[in-house]
């Protein structure tokens, strides 16, 4: 296997949803849980750490957030409906939240914008390890940080010789399946540090400029050549060339077909 198509076999972020009858039970939470509940449960009943259950009534959009090693019980009256992540401590190592240990149990209200990347990260958990999987990962685990321990990071920086290794790469490696691992290493920084600093110094985040990067290539190829459209989406990077025509026709504002012949 290349180095290119090589990825991490251990998911860094676990996301299901869940469609369950009425009841419930006991609990043990192996690493930092997320939920979210997507329908009301006015009689919801939970014991966090000990069998003592205490009434919480939650609404769809609230949840739970739960550090690792968590144990308890949960219990509701109706059917329920749910999304629930797990990110695995080197996740939360990689933006900088190395004391999840240490944070409370919080179950209630769910912040709207964690609610909605949690809901992005299983929309896609089926589909294979991407760039763009990787950037809402690291996204979604560095809002859950900054809620659980808010604090003023330092400004993230990126020196020139780095950045143009980085950028480099993408341009001789834009039809390979690209990671966050391989641009970020060379540019020798942290993942997560490095989409802050790229953007930072270039306006968008890596996956943005690398769709960008991708759509220009397939242009110049559209009008210089008589490639099919399947053969220059895969020379830009897409093996599903309706996926391509989404990226192409957002970027463009028509479809490649239609590029070609303006």
């Amino acid at each position: 296997m290349s180095g290119l198509r090589a990825r991490t076999a251990q998911k860094r972020l676990m996301a299901e949803s869940f469609d369950v009858p009425p009841g419930g039970g006991a609990f043990v939470l192996p690493r930092m849980a997320v939920g979210l509940f997507l329908t009301d449960q006015p009689g919801h009943r939970i014991a966090v750490g000990s069998d003592r259950r205490k009434p919480i009534p939650l609404a769809a959009g609230d949840g739970w957030i739960l550090p690792a090693g968590t144990s308890g019980i949960c219990e509701y009256d109706a059917a329920l409906s749910y999304l629930k992540l797990e990110l695995t401590d080197p996740l939360l190592v990689d933006v900088g939240f190395d004391r999840a240990q240490d944070v409370g149990p919080v179950v209630g209200r769910i912040d709207p914008l964690l609610a909605e990347l949690a809901r992005q990260a299983v929309s896609t958990a089926a589909e294979p390890a991407s760039l763009y999987r990787e950037t809402m990962e690291l996204a979604l685990a560095a809002h859950l940080a900054h809620l659980l321990s808010p604090r003023t990071d330092g400004a993230a920086t990126i020196d020139d010789r780095r950045l143009k290794r980085a950028v480099s790469y993408i341009h001789d490696n834009i039809a390979e399946d690209l990671s966050l691992d391989e641009i970020a290493s060379e540019a020798a920084i942290s993942r997560f540090h490095f989409v802050r600093a790229f953007r930072k110094a270039v306006g968008i985040s890596p996956y943005q400029y690398v769709i960008h990067e991708r759509m220009e290539r397939a242009k110049i190829l559209l009008k210089t050549t008589r490639l099919p459209v399947a053969v220059v989406a895969a020379r830009v990077g897409y093996d599903d060339v309706s996926r391509f025509g989404r990226h192409f026709r957002r970027h463009v504002g028509i479809t490649p077909a239609a590029f070609r012949m303006d």
